[in-house]
């Protein structure tokens, strides 16, 4: 598979106990993880995959990773392929919300999807996933990202292996009721050096802008004095810390 770049609208809506929806443009690529994309030397700053920001071993390959933790869970993919949508590391930052690795037996057929997530604490949490024929899967939710949501609830995901397109929902549960929904739009790309260009001049630093929309949409929540819940102890999972 080659590279390709999805052009995307984001949406963060929350619905409790304030409301408030937030929407903004990016691009994610899409990626083989057996193949990853080889940029010239000046387009490097623009685009870095590195073990280190995902699961795992940082000394080690994202490929071996994937494996490794997809071994724990007794899942061989006997060198299937492994498909990872998620942001780059661009001008040596790198923040991912959530990354996606689509994971594909030896015949083809979709094994597991691990859905990534990551705090602005640095801290980051793997969840296993069997979607169903729609990539609709739910999972608890055992890890704090926010400054406003527990570490509990009930994720509910439509993480529908992207094509043409890139239709991605994440909902959150808490107590039986929706608390944040979150979706990804996108429209996918080629990879090429013109198209990541374009795309560097629309976003600039992209994954920066992401982390500082994520802190501005914080300081609003907190100038209405949307209560606090304290961050745990981060225990790190076997393989992923």
């Amino acid at each position: 598979m080659s590279a390709a770049l999805f052009t995307c609208d984001i949406t963060h809506a929350r619905m409790q106990p304030i409301r408030r929806t937030f929407r903004y443009g990016s691009y994610l690529w899409l990626v083989d993880v057996d193949d990853l994309p080889r940029l010239a030397w000046p387009l490097r700053p623009l685009a870095r995959f590195q073990a280190r920001d995902h699961l795992g071993d940082p000394g080690a390959s994202i490929r071996a990773n994937v494996d490794g933790y997809l071994a724990r869970q007794g899942i061989d993919l006997a060198g299937g392929q492994v498909l990872m949508l998620g942001n780059a590391r661009v001008l040596r930052h790198v923040f991912n919300p959530l990354t996606v690795f689509w994971c594909h037996g030896a015949d083809g057929a979709l094994a597991a999807v691990i859905a990534e997530v990551h705090n602005t604490y640095g801290e980051r949490h793997a969840y296993l996933l069997h979607p169903d024929a729609q990539g609709r899967a739910e999972v608890a939710k055992d890890f704090y990202v926010s400054l406003f949501l527990p570490a509990g609830g009930l994720y509910r995901l439509r993480l529908a292996e992207p094509e043409g397109t890139l239709r991605l929902r994440i909902a959150l549960d808490l107590g039986g009721r929706p608390a944040l929904v979150a979706t990804v739009n996108g429209r996918r790309h080629p990879y090429t050096t013109w198209r990541l260009l374009g795309c560097a001049v629309r976003y600039p630093w992209v994954t920066a802008q992401v982390t500082a929309l994520i802190r501005w949409q914080a300081i609003k929540l907190l100038a209405r004095r949307q209560p606090i819940i304290r961050r745990p102890v981060h225990e790190p999972q076997e393989g992923v810390q």
